[in-house]
């Protein structure tokens, strides 16, 4: 029996939308994934941008216990959480066009890497000329956003393109345009956002699905162990040296 209080309901909402991901989109998760080991494999280096809201799915996957250690988080200042003053200039930076231009001429990113971006709406100059820029590099490109926008709202980008519409795999999140799962009588506004479970999950399969693949090929995944376990630090630190030269937040 569903449990119609607001916190039933909301985690209902979210559990009935991860089983839509999981359902929906396994070919793409098992494509992303498997862009990621080739990269590995190869040589290349694994990045991850998001902005705002959608940096923690990034953040999450990036230095993160069980996760692979080559996963770098490609950070645009004033965009990368809700630390900036005031939180509203995070929201008019993504606006911004050349903004992705500036950080990519200084990033490491080269051909052969692969770079994962997000953005719920991806309807923002940044999130859509980051994939265009990335691609233009020889970086293959993962969006991670939900497709329901570019069919309910309008591009902020001169192109009138999304980000859905630049990437070589695509992973639709399933979220409404508005983020919000609950609606009440009682309160004035839809609320109770979901795009962080759901899009936190969906990194954390494709990243499953990375280590599995490499494991597959008889290649032994970069994995971090937690540092809060017996050897955790010892494990890590061997990791981290061994793909020093792929490994940028510990510089």
């Amino acid at each position: 029996m569903s449990d119609r209080r607001p916190a039933g309901q909301f985690i209902d909402a979210a559990i009935d939308l991860l089983r839509r991901v999981r359902d929906e989109e396994a070919d793409a998760i098992e494509a992303a994934g498997t862009l990621l080991a080739d990269t590995v494999e190869n040589g290349g280096r694994l990045f991850a941008f998001g902005a705002g809201h959608s940096s923690l799915a990034a953040q999450d996957v990036v230095y993160r216990a069980g996760g692979l250690a080559l996963m770098n988080l490609l950070a645009v200042p004033g965009v990368v959480g809700v630390d900036v003053m005031p939180a509203t200039l995070g929201s008019a930076l993504e606006r911004v066009d050349g903004l992705a231009s500036a950080v990519l001429d200084s990033s490491p990113l080269r051909e052969g890497d692969a770079l994962v971006i997000v953005s719920l709406s991806g309807r923002n100059a940044l999130p859509v000329e980051m994939a265009v820029n990335a691609r233009a590099l020889g970086v293959r490109v993962i969006g991670v956003t939900s497709v329901a926008y570019a069919s309910e709202t309008t591009s902020r980008h001169a192109s009138g393109t999304f980000l859905k519409d630049h990437c070589d795999i695509v992973l639709d999140s399933k979220i409404a345009v508005g983020d919000a799962e609950l609606t009440l009588d009682t309160v004035p506004a839809p609320f109770a956002p979901a795009s962080t479970v759901v899009t936190s999950a969906l990194m954390q399969a494709v990243m499953a699905t990375a280590a599995a693949a490499l494991a597959d090929r008889g290649v032994e995944p970069p994995l971090l162990r937690s540092g809060n376990v017996d050897g955790g630090h010892d494990w890590n630190g061997r990791v981290l040296d061994r793909y020093r030269d792929r490994i940028f937040y510990r510089r």
